[in-house]
Protein backbone atom coordinates (compact mmCIF):
# COMPACT_ATOMS: atom_id res chain seq x y z
CA UNK A 1 0.00 0.00 0.00
CA UNK A 2 2.96 2.33 0.33
CA UNK A 3 4.26 2.07 -3.07
CA UNK A 4 1.29 2.74 -4.39
CA UNK A 5 -0.99 5.56 -5.77
CA UNK A 6 -2.23 7.78 -3.45
CA UNK A 7 -4.73 9.00 -5.79
CA UNK A 8 -6.71 5.53 -6.58
CA UNK A 9 -9.56 5.13 -4.32
CA UNK A 10 -9.04 2.19 -2.39
CA UNK A 11 -9.42 3.01 0.82
CA UNK A 12 -12.96 2.28 2.64
CA UNK A 13 -15.16 6.07 3.24
CA UNK A 14 -14.83 7.37 6.47
CA UNK A 15 -17.67 8.25 8.71
CA UNK A 16 -17.92 11.84 7.50
CA UNK A 17 -17.56 10.97 4.11
CA UNK A 18 -20.57 8.59 4.65
CA UNK A 19 -22.71 10.96 6.53
CA UNK A 20 -22.03 13.73 3.76
CA UNK A 21 -22.97 11.43 1.39
CA UNK A 22 -26.29 10.42 3.03
CA UNK A 23 -26.80 14.53 3.45
CA UNK A 24 -26.78 14.47 -0.08
CA UNK A 25 -29.04 11.68 -0.39
CA UNK A 26 -26.20 9.24 -1.86
CA UNK A 27 -27.54 6.05 -0.69
CA UNK A 28 -27.67 2.80 -1.94
CA UNK A 29 -30.87 2.19 -3.99
CA UNK A 30 -32.31 -0.29 -6.29
CA UNK A 31 -35.26 0.26 -8.57
CA UNK A 32 -35.38 -3.27 -9.65
CA UNK A 33 -36.15 -3.95 -6.02
CA UNK A 34 -38.69 -1.31 -5.44
CA UNK A 35 -40.30 -2.05 -8.73
CA UNK A 36 -40.91 -5.76 -7.61
CA UNK A 37 -42.24 -5.13 -4.25
CA UNK A 38 -44.30 -2.46 -6.12
CA UNK A 39 -45.99 -5.26 -8.73
CA UNK A 40 -46.06 -8.20 -5.97
CA UNK A 41 -47.63 -6.14 -3.32
CA UNK A 42 -50.01 -5.00 -6.42
CA UNK A 43 -50.79 -8.28 -7.15
CA UNK A 44 -51.37 -9.91 -3.77
CA UNK A 45 -53.66 -6.91 -3.17
CA UNK A 46 -55.60 -7.75 -6.58
CA UNK A 47 -55.42 -11.20 -5.14
CA UNK A 48 -56.80 -10.22 -1.70
CA UNK A 49 -59.05 -7.53 -2.61
CA UNK A 50 -60.57 -8.60 -6.13
CA UNK A 51 -63.83 -9.75 -5.51
CA UNK A 52 -64.37 -6.18 -3.84
CA UNK A 53 -63.29 -4.37 -6.77
CA UNK A 54 -65.23 -6.88 -9.00
CA UNK A 55 -68.31 -6.69 -6.91
CA UNK A 56 -67.89 -2.63 -7.29
CA UNK A 57 -67.23 -3.26 -11.08
CA UNK A 58 -70.11 -4.76 -11.72
CA UNK A 59 -72.43 -2.19 -9.81
CA UNK A 60 -71.13 0.73 -11.54
CA UNK A 61 -71.82 -1.30 -14.62
CA UNK A 62 -75.32 -2.13 -14.15
CA UNK A 63 -75.91 1.28 -13.08
CA UNK A 64 -73.99 3.38 -15.53
CA UNK A 65 -75.67 1.13 -18.76
CA UNK A 66 -79.24 1.33 -17.02
CA UNK A 67 -80.66 4.80 -17.44
CA UNK A 68 -84.60 5.90 -16.98
CA UNK A 69 -85.92 8.52 -19.51
CA UNK A 70 -86.66 11.03 -16.70
CA UNK A 71 -82.64 10.77 -15.49
CA UNK A 72 -81.82 11.54 -19.20
CA UNK A 73 -83.61 14.48 -19.60
CA UNK A 74 -82.47 15.75 -16.44
CA UNK A 75 -78.78 17.20 -16.35
CA UNK A 76 -78.59 17.67 -13.05
CA UNK A 77 -79.55 13.80 -12.10
CA UNK A 78 -76.70 12.79 -14.73
CA UNK A 79 -74.07 14.61 -13.01
CA UNK A 80 -74.92 13.28 -9.32
CA UNK A 81 -75.22 9.80 -10.60
CA UNK A 82 -71.67 10.39 -12.86
CA UNK A 83 -70.63 11.61 -9.29
CA UNK A 84 -72.29 8.46 -6.95
CA UNK A 85 -70.74 6.00 -9.65
CA UNK A 86 -66.74 7.52 -9.48
CA UNK A 87 -67.47 7.35 -5.53
CA UNK A 88 -68.14 4.28 -5.45
CA UNK A 89 -65.48 3.10 -7.78
CA UNK A 90 -62.78 4.77 -5.78
CA UNK A 91 -63.57 3.83 -2.54
CA UNK A 92 -63.02 0.41 -3.87
CA UNK A 93 -59.39 1.43 -5.21
CA UNK A 94 -58.18 3.24 -2.04
CA UNK A 95 -56.93 0.19 -0.27
CA UNK A 96 -55.31 -0.85 -2.78
CA UNK A 97 -53.78 2.74 -3.09
CA UNK A 98 -52.84 2.69 0.68
CA UNK A 99 -51.19 -0.85 -0.60
CA UNK A 100 -49.13 0.67 -3.49
CA UNK A 101 -48.00 4.18 -1.38
CA UNK A 102 -46.34 1.53 1.36
CA UNK A 103 -45.12 -0.68 -1.11
CA UNK A 104 -43.53 2.48 -2.41
CA UNK A 105 -42.29 3.15 0.68
CA UNK A 106 -41.22 -0.33 2.01
CA UNK A 107 -38.53 -0.41 -0.85
CA UNK A 108 -36.04 2.49 0.00
CA UNK A 109 -36.45 1.39 3.81
CA UNK A 110 -35.06 -1.82 3.77
CA UNK A 111 -32.19 -0.88 1.49
CA UNK A 112 -30.45 2.86 2.38
CA UNK A 113 -33.27 3.59 4.50
CA UNK A 114 -35.47 6.73 4.51
CA UNK A 115 -33.59 9.81 2.84
CA UNK A 116 -34.65 13.36 2.11
CA UNK A 117 -32.23 15.68 0.82
CA UNK A 118 -33.03 19.05 -1.44
CA UNK A 119 -29.31 18.88 -2.94
CA UNK A 120 -30.57 15.28 -4.56
CA UNK A 121 -33.50 17.60 -6.41
CA UNK A 122 -31.20 20.49 -7.20
CA UNK A 123 -30.25 21.53 -10.65
CA UNK A 124 -27.07 20.11 -11.92
CA UNK A 125 -25.31 20.94 -15.41
CA UNK A 126 -23.67 17.67 -15.44
CA UNK A 127 -26.80 16.15 -15.94
CA UNK A 128 -27.60 17.65 -19.15
CA UNK A 129 -24.27 17.12 -20.60
CA UNK A 130 -24.40 14.86 -23.45
CA UNK A 131 -20.60 13.58 -22.78
CA UNK A 132 -21.05 13.01 -19.19
CA UNK A 133 -24.34 11.43 -20.64
CA UNK A 134 -22.90 9.18 -22.73
CA UNK A 135 -19.96 8.17 -20.60
CA UNK A 136 -23.02 7.07 -18.17
CA UNK A 137 -24.70 5.13 -21.19
CA UNK A 138 -21.34 2.97 -21.86
CA UNK A 139 -20.20 2.52 -18.26
CA UNK A 140 -20.32 -0.36 -16.47
CA UNK A 141 -23.82 0.43 -14.64
CA UNK A 142 -25.18 1.76 -18.16
CA UNK A 143 -24.23 -1.94 -19.24
CA UNK A 144 -25.56 -3.08 -16.39
CA UNK A 145 -29.02 -1.34 -16.97
CA UNK A 146 -28.92 -3.24 -19.95
CA UNK A 147 -28.44 -6.30 -19.30
CA UNK A 148 -31.40 -6.07 -16.45
CA UNK A 149 -33.59 -4.45 -19.30
CA UNK A 150 -32.84 -7.47 -21.67
CA UNK A 151 -33.44 -9.93 -18.22
CA UNK A 152 -36.79 -8.93 -17.67
CA UNK A 153 -38.24 -8.61 -20.75
CA UNK A 154 -36.93 -12.49 -21.66
CA UNK A 155 -38.01 -13.62 -18.10
CA UNK A 156 -41.85 -11.82 -18.65
CA UNK A 157 -42.07 -13.11 -21.64
CA UNK A 158 -41.33 -16.66 -21.50
CA UNK A 159 -43.57 -16.38 -18.30
CA UNK A 160 -45.82 -14.81 -20.06
CA UNK A 161 -45.74 -17.67 -22.54
CA UNK A 162 -46.04 -20.65 -20.02
CA UNK A 163 -49.08 -18.98 -18.54
CA UNK A 164 -51.38 -18.49 -21.16
CA UNK A 165 -50.51 -22.08 -22.13
CA UNK A 166 -51.41 -23.51 -18.94
CA UNK A 167 -54.72 -21.29 -18.86
CA UNK A 168 -55.73 -22.36 -22.46
CA UNK A 169 -58.39 -24.11 -21.26
CA UNK A 170 -59.81 -21.78 -18.78
CA UNK A 171 -59.40 -18.66 -21.10
CA UNK A 172 -61.67 -20.01 -23.49
CA UNK A 173 -64.68 -21.55 -21.34
CA UNK A 174 -64.91 -17.91 -20.04
CA UNK A 175 -67.34 -17.40 -22.97
CA UNK A 176 -69.64 -20.17 -21.74
CA UNK A 177 -70.07 -18.31 -17.75
CA UNK A 178 -72.28 -15.85 -16.82
CA UNK A 179 -71.25 -11.97 -16.92
CA UNK A 180 -70.65 -11.77 -12.74
CA UNK A 181 -68.88 -15.35 -12.65
CA UNK A 182 -67.08 -14.84 -15.89
CA UNK A 183 -65.54 -11.46 -14.26
CA UNK A 184 -65.03 -13.15 -11.03
CA UNK A 185 -63.02 -15.77 -12.87
CA UNK A 186 -60.98 -13.03 -15.20
CA UNK A 187 -59.60 -11.57 -11.91
CA UNK A 188 -58.76 -14.61 -10.44
CA UNK A 189 -56.92 -15.07 -13.65
CA UNK A 190 -55.47 -11.54 -13.79
CA UNK A 191 -54.11 -11.41 -10.13
CA UNK A 192 -52.65 -14.62 -10.61
CA UNK A 193 -51.24 -13.80 -13.74
CA UNK A 194 -50.34 -10.83 -12.43
CA UNK A 195 -48.57 -12.21 -8.71
CA UNK A 196 -46.89 -15.21 -11.42
CA UNK A 197 -45.25 -12.38 -13.62
CA UNK A 198 -44.00 -9.99 -10.52
CA UNK A 199 -42.70 -13.02 -8.78
CA UNK A 200 -40.25 -13.76 -12.29
CA UNK A 201 -38.64 -10.21 -11.01
CA UNK A 202 -37.07 -11.50 -8.06
CA UNK A 203 -34.44 -13.15 -9.57
CA UNK A 204 -33.13 -9.75 -11.33
CA UNK A 205 -33.79 -7.98 -7.87
CA UNK A 206 -31.34 -10.34 -6.07
CA UNK A 207 -28.68 -9.91 -9.01
CA UNK A 208 -28.98 -6.01 -9.00
CA UNK A 209 -29.09 -5.65 -5.20
CA UNK A 210 -25.78 -6.46 -4.49
CA UNK A 211 -24.84 -4.52 -7.48
CA UNK A 212 -25.92 -1.71 -6.20
CA UNK A 213 -24.41 -2.20 -3.10
CA UNK A 214 -20.97 -3.35 -4.57
CA UNK A 215 -21.40 0.25 -6.92
CA UNK A 216 -22.20 2.70 -3.88
CA UNK A 217 -19.26 1.47 -1.81
CA UNK A 218 -17.36 1.41 -4.80
CA UNK A 219 -18.50 5.48 -5.54
CA UNK A 220 -17.65 6.74 -2.09
CA UNK A 221 -14.46 4.88 -1.77
CA UNK A 222 -10.85 7.44 -1.09
CA UNK A 223 -7.62 8.11 -2.00
CA UNK A 224 -4.88 8.20 0.55
CA UNK A 225 -5.00 11.82 -0.14
CA UNK A 226 -8.58 12.68 0.39
CA UNK A 227 -8.21 11.08 3.81
CA UNK A 228 -5.51 13.05 4.87
CA UNK A 229 -7.03 16.15 3.63
CA UNK A 230 -10.08 15.46 5.45
CA UNK A 231 -8.32 14.82 8.73
CA UNK A 232 -6.55 18.46 8.07
CA UNK A 233 -10.13 19.77 7.82
CA UNK A 234 -11.36 18.11 10.96
CA UNK A 235 -8.50 18.08 13.22
CA UNK A 236 -6.60 21.04 12.47
CA UNK A 237 -3.29 21.70 10.49
CA UNK A 238 -0.26 19.39 13.15
CA UNK A 239 1.29 23.07 13.93
CA UNK A 240 -2.00 24.21 15.29
CA UNK A 241 -2.81 20.81 16.84
CA UNK A 242 0.80 20.54 18.52
CA UNK A 243 0.23 24.07 20.02
CA UNK A 244 -2.96 22.99 21.27
CA UNK A 245 -1.79 19.99 23.05
CA UNK A 246 0.54 21.97 24.73
CA UNK A 247 -1.53 24.59 25.87
CA UNK A 248 -3.35 21.16 27.20
CA UNK A 249 -0.35 20.26 29.33
CA UNK A 250 -0.01 23.37 30.55
CA UNK A 251 -3.52 23.59 31.93
CA UNK A 252 -3.06 20.22 33.46
CA UNK A 253 -0.02 20.96 34.85
CA UNK A 254 -1.12 24.48 36.25
CA UNK A 255 -4.25 22.12 37.78
CA UNK A 256 -1.62 19.43 38.97
CA UNK A 257 0.17 22.05 41.08
CA UNK A 258 -2.68 23.27 42.60
CA UNK A 259 -3.11 19.83 43.91
CA UNK A 260 0.31 19.51 45.50
CA UNK A 261 -0.57 21.43 49.46
CA UNK A 262 -2.90 18.81 49.96
CA UNK A 263 -0.81 16.34 49.56
CA UNK A 264 0.42 14.03 52.82
CA UNK A 265 4.00 13.60 51.28
CA UNK A 266 6.21 13.66 48.22
CA UNK A 267 8.24 10.78 47.61
CA UNK A 268 11.37 11.65 45.15
CA UNK A 269 13.96 9.49 43.68
CA UNK A 270 15.41 12.04 44.60
CA UNK A 271 16.27 14.57 42.19
CA UNK A 272 14.83 13.00 38.61
CA UNK A 273 11.11 12.05 40.06
CA UNK A 274 8.43 13.15 42.50
CA UNK A 275 4.86 12.21 43.03
CA UNK A 276 2.53 13.63 45.63
CA UNK A 277 0.09 11.60 47.44
CA UNK A 278 -2.61 12.07 49.74
CA UNK A 279 -4.44 9.71 52.34
CA UNK A 280 -7.66 10.20 53.67
CA UNK A 281 -7.74 8.14 57.04
CA UNK A 282 -11.94 8.98 57.00
CA UNK A 283 -12.98 8.50 53.86
CA UNK A 284 -10.57 5.07 53.83
CA UNK A 285 -9.71 3.43 50.75
CA UNK A 286 -5.78 3.31 49.59
CA UNK A 287 -3.78 7.10 49.66
CA UNK A 288 -4.55 8.65 45.76
CA UNK A 289 -1.95 10.45 43.41
CA UNK A 290 -2.03 14.13 43.42
CA UNK A 291 0.91 15.02 41.37
CA UNK A 292 3.73 13.48 39.59
CA UNK A 293 6.61 14.63 37.08
CA UNK A 294 10.56 14.35 36.37
CA UNK A 295 13.17 17.01 36.20
CA UNK A 296 11.82 20.52 36.06
CA UNK A 297 8.07 19.26 37.15
CA UNK A 298 9.52 17.33 39.75
CA UNK A 299 11.89 19.98 40.99
CA UNK A 300 8.45 22.34 41.00
CA UNK A 301 6.40 19.90 43.03
CA UNK A 302 9.12 19.79 45.36
CA UNK A 303 9.78 23.83 45.81
CA UNK A 304 5.73 23.56 46.42
CA UNK A 305 6.00 20.86 49.24
CA UNK A 306 8.36 22.79 50.67
CA UNK A 307 6.84 26.35 50.96
CA UNK A 308 3.66 24.50 52.12
CA UNK A 309 5.56 21.95 55.01
CA UNK A 310 5.11 19.22 53.58
CA UNK A 311 7.22 16.41 53.97
CA UNK A 312 9.83 15.17 51.06
CA UNK A 313 10.96 11.66 51.33
CA UNK A 314 13.61 10.01 49.24
CA UNK A 315 12.27 6.47 48.19
CA UNK A 316 14.28 6.12 44.61
CA UNK A 317 12.73 2.68 43.68
CA UNK A 318 9.35 3.63 45.16
CA UNK A 319 9.46 6.70 43.41
CA UNK A 320 9.64 5.26 39.97
CA UNK A 321 6.90 2.64 40.42
CA UNK A 322 4.15 4.95 41.45
CA UNK A 323 5.62 6.95 38.72
CA UNK A 324 5.13 4.48 35.94
CA UNK A 325 1.84 2.78 37.08
CA UNK A 326 -0.08 5.24 38.52
CA UNK A 327 -2.16 8.20 36.41
CA UNK A 328 -2.92 11.69 38.36
CA UNK A 329 -6.24 11.14 40.59
CA UNK A 330 -5.98 7.41 40.69
CA UNK A 331 -5.27 4.78 43.99
CA UNK A 332 -1.80 3.71 44.34
CA UNK A 333 -1.33 -0.59 42.86
CA UNK A 334 -2.05 -2.62 45.87
CA UNK A 335 1.41 -4.15 45.43
CA UNK A 336 2.48 -0.72 46.72
CA UNK A 337 0.46 -0.43 49.76
CA UNK A 338 2.83 -1.98 52.66
CA UNK A 339 5.57 0.24 50.95
CA UNK A 340 3.29 3.73 51.05
CA UNK A 341 2.34 2.60 54.12
CA UNK A 342 5.86 2.56 56.04
CA UNK A 343 6.07 6.06 54.36
CA UNK A 344 3.26 7.44 55.50
CA UNK A 345 4.08 6.12 58.84
CA UNK A 346 7.18 8.42 58.93
CA UNK A 347 5.30 11.45 57.96
CA UNK A 348 3.12 11.12 60.95
CA UNK A 349 5.89 10.08 63.30
CA UNK A 350 7.42 12.94 61.42
CA UNK A 351 4.95 15.78 62.18
CA UNK A 352 4.01 14.80 65.47
CA UNK A 353 7.66 14.93 66.51
CA UNK A 354 8.28 18.35 65.09
CA UNK A 355 5.28 19.49 66.50
CA UNK A 356 6.09 18.22 70.01
CA UNK A 357 9.91 19.25 69.40
CA UNK A 358 10.95 15.44 69.94
CA UNK A 359 13.31 13.65 68.31
CA UNK A 360 12.69 12.96 64.70
CA UNK A 361 12.89 9.64 63.71
CA UNK A 362 15.38 7.62 60.91
CA UNK A 363 13.45 7.90 57.08
CA UNK A 364 12.27 4.45 56.25
CA UNK A 365 14.95 2.33 53.99
CA UNK A 366 14.71 -0.77 52.18
CA UNK A 367 11.00 -0.43 51.50
CA UNK A 368 9.42 -3.56 50.13
CA UNK A 369 8.57 -2.75 46.51
CA UNK A 370 8.40 -6.05 44.44
CA UNK A 371 10.77 -6.83 41.66
CA UNK A 372 8.50 -6.41 38.80
CA UNK A 373 7.33 -2.95 40.07
CA UNK A 374 11.33 -1.49 40.33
Amino acid sequence: MSGGNSEERTEKPTPKRLREAREKGQVARSRELNGTLILMISALGLWGLGYLLIGDLVTIMREGLVLERGMAMDPVALVQQFGALVGRGLRGLVPLFILLVLAALVGPASMGGMVFSTKAISFKAEKINPVKGLARIFSAKGLMELVKTLAKFLLVVAASVLLIWSLRDELLFLSHESLHAALGHVGTLLAKAFLLLSSVLILVALVDVPFQIYQHNKQLKMSLKEIKDENKETEGRPEVKGKIRALQREMSQRRMMERVPEADVVITNPTHYAVALAYDRDAGGAPRLLAKGADLVALRIREIAGAHGIAVVSAPPLARALYATTELEQEIPAELYVAVAHVLAYVYQLNAARSQGGEEPAPPTDLPVPDEFK
